[in-house]
């Protein structure tokens, strides 16, 4: 597709959240946008391993923050149910945190909140597919790699390895970090190795799923059963299916990569226990390795990185992609105001703006799940004791327990 020479705004990423900013901008704020990508939408076979956005199969869930202003935009979850011979996507209205071989319990339930649910679990690839069908506002350039970004006093010029050049006024890298782009422009970015992979990969239960979701710290790591129905081995789950993140030392991980499928049954079902029945039927296995890395800082002169290009989390209480949504809702309202002052979008003042709002967010969200990683995976018999303890007051300690639910539901 040939580009225009000049737009308002280039986004680099074609995931759900560089996919979601461009419908938003070009829809709602109604600027002109080009979003680039160097996957090739059109490829078509499944993959937990890679990066296409296309056909990553994890799964994850969104806050319920995240659908209602996915809402807004016009992406309404509802509308994925098309695409699934009319099967809507879970809803979580009880969550259940709990610590193996300790009595710490923690029971949420969203009618106890005056709320239908907590959240929504959704196929990564399935929603990236309905935001990009969802809008024909902004030119989508792909495949395209970029191959040089210079900055300007009032624009930014990006170069194409197809030869084009867009010119814009703001950058924004939504790219999650691989590009290297980020370091060309002056973003830094700060890494800590978890030690850590996250073994992913969907479950059929003996019982059905009651829109029930299960954070199960282990001796290894965290457990976490989503609902979610897919089909596996030829069979579809009929309400009682899970996705499955579960992390574990890394060494750790690998020995379990390679057991027989009765033997990795066998070990799931003892870490996680019979809340379900029997593990009936388990998916192929993908694995990637944890670590927790920040842009420091965010922005650069015209430049700006979201979601997992700013801050790359633990999979822990399930933030990261909710965060990087904020993000993206942060940036979109602050262009549109500055567009009402008629102020420039790629402006200093506007990218310090951004940067100080979503400070306090960020930071929070990120010793949340790393203090999280920390105390769950420490035996030490006062931390055991303390966090146990910690589990069970939540369920009679309002305001704490209020509290934890906001954060879960994005607020």
């Amino acid at each position: 597709m040939k580009s225009a020479e000049a737009v308002d705004v280039v986004i680099i990423g074609g995931g759900i959240v560089g996919t979601v900013l461009a419908k938003g901008l070009s829809e709602k704020v109604r600027l002109s946008v080009a979003l680039i990508d160097a996957v090739d939408p059109k490829q078509s076979s499944e993959s937990s391993a890679d990066f296409n956005p296309f056909t990553d199969t994890r799964v994850i869930a969104l806050a319920r923050r995240t659908v209602n202003e996915l809402s807004d935009i016009g992406l309404n979850l509802e509308d994925l149910a098309k695409q699934h011979n009319g099967e809507l996507p879970p809803q979580i209205k009880h969550i259940e945190v709990s610590d193996k071989g300790h009595v710490g319990l923690l029971n949420l339930n969203s009618d106890d909140y005056h709320i239908d649910a907590f959240g929504q679990v959704v196929s990564l690839s399935a929603l990236t597919r309905l935001a990009a069908s969802a809008s024909s506002a902004y030119q989508y350039i792909a495949p395209a790699k970029v191959v040089t970004v210079t900055q300007h006093k009032e624009r930014v010029n990006v170069g194409l390895d197809n030869g084009e050049t867009l010119t814009a006024k703001l950058l924004v890298l939504a790219d999650g970090g691989r590009s290297g782009l980020a370091r060309q422009v002056g973003i830094a970015k700060t890494v800590s190795d978890y030690k850590q992979t996250a073994i992913v990969f969907n479950v059929h239960t003996q019982n059905p799923h009651e829109n029930k979701a299960y954070e199960r710290f282990t001796q290894h790591g965290p457990l976490a059963f989503l609902p979610f129905d897919s089909e596996i081995e030829g069979v579809k789950a009929r309400e009682n299916g899970f996705s499955v993140v579960w992390t574990v030392e890394t060494e750790a991980a690998q020995s379990l990569m390679t057991l027989s499928k009765t033997e990795f049954v066998n070990a799931l079902q003892d870490a996680f226990g019979y809340r379900q029945g029997k593990i009936l039927r388990v998916s192929e296995l993908a694995s990637y390795p944890l670590m927790l890395a920040k842009a420091e800082p965010v922005t650069s002169h015209r430049t700006v990185v979201v979601g997992n290009a700013a801050q790359a989390l633990h999979p822990i209480a399930g933030q990261g992609f909710n965060l990087g949504l904020r993000d993206v809702q942060q940036m979109r309202a602050l262009i549109e105001k500055n567009l009402h002052e008629n102020k420039d979008i790629g402006s200093f003042a506007l990218l310090n703006e951004y940067a100080q709002k979503r400070q306090l967010d960020q930071n929070q969200i990120i010793a949340l799940t790393d203090s999280l990683v920390t105390l769950f995976a420490n035996n030490l018999p006062p931390l055991v004791a303390g966090r146990n303890i910690g589990l069970k007051a939540m369920n009679y300690l309002s305001p704490i327990k209020n509290s934890l639910v906001n954060k879960l539901m994005g607020y």
